[in-house]
């Protein structure tokens, strides 16, 4: 990749704000010179996220909101003006085979992770579209490359994420607005323990046997780190990306192309 050309100035909103990618995602548009919106549910975490730096600000809501992500994008463009920048990382994952998946459970993962998205960039579009610039990033995973095992929900809503930003790539192709996904393998995140965790209790496995059967996956044989993940993200965004749209990253170490 090219250096990211200046972003400074420009309103950025990053869903999933308080924790791992999402913190790490802001932090880099921030260090940029840009105003980023976080959003999330954990009002804490996403307080000790935008206290640490001035161009961070906290709000406050659920992206399978409808009427909340309205309401997340009236009060955040009244203040800082449209965002320039989206970037659909919100997210969550549980483990159970699929004979023991219920379906509140695969409705739960789809609402946060594909409808969540959806609703996410559904307020930009016509802004961007009428200003013929833009930048959305979805955060996908590998998991919408390739299947793993005991995780079809979250499987089945990464697919369905990067199939939604392939559609809306096509869409958008000619506006000067470009629409791309990260797709990270396993990031040493919060998320990353809770899996570990969920291992350890199924298979009775150690903690460290169970952290290594999970890098194994990365031919690299290490765990992404979450600003490998933001500079992909911060690159996306700049005038060097500009011809890149539709397009699935994978941040993985060569376990998926």
């Amino acid at each position: 990749m090219s250096a990211p050309q200046a972003i400074g100035g420009k309103h950025a909103l990053v869903t999933g704000g308080g924790s791992g990618v999402g913190r790490a995602i802001a932090l880099a548009l921030a260090g940029a010179d840009v105003s980023v919106t976080i959003c999330g549910r954990r009002e804490a975490e996403l307080a000790k996220v935008a206290n640490e730096s001035r161009h961070i600000f906290a709000v406050t809501a659920d992206v399978t909101d409808e009427a909340g992500m309205a309401a997340l994008y009236e009060r955040a463009e009244a203040a800082r003006g449209p965002f320039d920048i989206v970037v659909a990382n919100a997210g969550m994952a549980g483990s159970a085979p699929a004979h023991k998946t219920s379906l509140a459970g695969w409705q739960r993962t789809l609402d946060v992770n594909l409808t969540g998205a959806f609703l996410t960039v559904k307020p930009a579009l016509a802004g961007m579209l009428a200003r013929k610039q833009g930048r959305i990033v979805f955060v996908a995973s590998t998991a919408g490359l390739k299947g793993y095992a005991y995780v079809a929900p979250y499987v089945a809503a990464k697919h369905g994420v990067v199939g939604l930003m392939r559609a809306l790539a096509a869409e958008t192709a000619k506006s000067g607005v470009t629409i791309n996904a990260v797709c990270p393998g396993f990031v040493e995140t919060d998320m990353l323990e809770e899996s570990i965790h969920r291992i350890v209790e199924k298979t009775g496995r150690s903690a460290d046997e169970a952290r290594a059967s999970l890098a194994a996956t990365n031919p690299q044989g290490r765990f992404i780190q979450p600003d490998e993940v933001a500079a992909a993200v911060h690159w996306l965004c700049s005038d060097a990306a500009r011809s890149i749209t539709g397009q699935a990253i994978s941040v993985s170490g060569g376990e998926t192309w």
